[in-house]
């Protein structure tokens, strides 16, 4: 059974860090691009980062760029994100997915349409 789980949401302060895991089951992660996604309530999904999985190429939305890393640990099947100086903007629910696509641009791999396996969602929140 595919799944993917993401841990290490809350909540925290404008200025403060949180690392987000997504650990993933059923699958062979080393053959998958991972992406982080988010969301809040009356708008679309976007993407935020997401780290292919044959060179490990990284790509971050332009608002998290120099705040946030993604990383990868296929041997304990695990992706992480690395949010620091976050802001208020940031609250969302944050998901990761993954895709077996090649990741080709910015915007092609910041697609949540190329994405398969989807996690159940985590929230954070950024808030004095």
């Amino acid at each position: 059974q595919v799944q993917l789980v993401e841990s290490g949401g809350g909540l925290v302060q404008p200025g403060g860090s949180l690392r987000l895991s997504c650990e993933a089951s059923g699958f062979t992660l080393d053959y998958y691009a991972i992406g982080w996604f988010r969301q809040v309530p009356g708008k679309e999904r976007e993407g935020v980062s997401c780290i292919s999985s044959d060179d490990d190429s990284a790509y971050y939305l332009d608002s998290v760029k120099g705040r946030f890393t993604i990383s990868r640990d296929n041997a304990k099947s695990t992706v992480y994100l690395q949010m620091n100086s976050l802001n208020p903007e940031d609250t969302a629910v944050y998901y990761c997915a993954a895709t077996y696509q090649e990741l080709r641009y910015t915007d092609y791999a910041l697609d949540p349409r190329i994405y398969d396996f989807w996690g159940q969602g985590l929230q954070v929140t950024v808030s004095p």
